[in-house]
């Protein structure tokens, strides 16, 4: 555990508790997959990101302490409040296992021949593939693919020109030649390898009345129209 004194200056503190669990609860899926990520693909550049995300857990969950024992008058709010702790608690130690496990990579992979077999007997397994140059993605959001709602696989790396992006937003571009490391079923993955290859189109999920998609163009004219009004 980390000196406490390295947490008293952080935004974390400004956050309310909903936000501080939220955060607990999504950073804690994201370190699971990429500590098997790291596994599978021998990658040192993954483990320090797991390692990284592992530290910043702590420091969300020294802020919710903080914050519950700050609203603790009376022994029904610390009754109430002990379930919070619980659920940190339960995260913090999802991170720490996860940087445990990439501690693995240390040894030599004759040494850890049970990871292939743990990876291979799980119903959603770590895949990675590639977008190719006719790959109707290209060009646009991962928000606007829709990739998890489409294939039930979820993006939990991506490694561009400009290097990894870990657990992207929906808002990131996915281009012709990115790599793609994804959690999912197997049938999920194979029809996500249809459209990155460019042998199938992809299919847009359907867009709510009221909302019109548009197109990579159409949002790049209007980024550019906002900069020059801005002007």
């Amino acid at each position: 555990m980390a000196d406490p004194e390295e947490y008293t200056n952080l935004d974390h503190i400004e956050m309310t508790v909903r936000e501080l669990l939220t955060e607990m609860k999504d950073t804690s899926e994201v370190i699971v997959d990429l500590a098997y990520a790291a596994l599978m693909y021998n990658s040192e550049d993954m483990a320090e990101k797991v390692n990284e995300l592992e530290k910043k857990i702590d420091n969300l969950n020294f802020a919710i302490r903080f914050k519950v024992l700050l609203s603790s008058r009376t022994r029904e709010d610390a009754k109430q409040l002990s379930g919070l702790l619980q659920v940190a608690s339960a995260a913090n130690k999802i991170s720490d296992a996860a940087a445990d496990m990439v501690d693995l990579l240390n040894l030599p992979l004759e040494r850890r021949p049970f990871v292939s077999a743990m990876l291979h007997e799980s119903d959603e397994k770590i895949r990675a593939t590639r977008i190719g140059p006719q790959s109707s993605m290209a060009g646009y959001t991962i928000g606007k693919l829709g990739i998890e709602a489409c294939t039930g696989c979820r993006i939990i790396a991506l490694k561009s020109r400009q290097g990894w992006i870990y657990d992207p937003e929906d808002e990131v571009k996915i281009r012709a030649g990115d790599d793609i490391i994804v959690r999912g079923t197997e049938d999920g993955y194979n029809q996500l390898t249809e459209y990155a290859a460019g042998r199938k189109p992809w299919e847009f999920p359907e867009i709510p009345e009221g909302e019109e998609e548009t197109t990579p163009q159409e949002e790049a004219a209007s980024i550019n129209s906002e900069e020059k009004v801005s002007e």
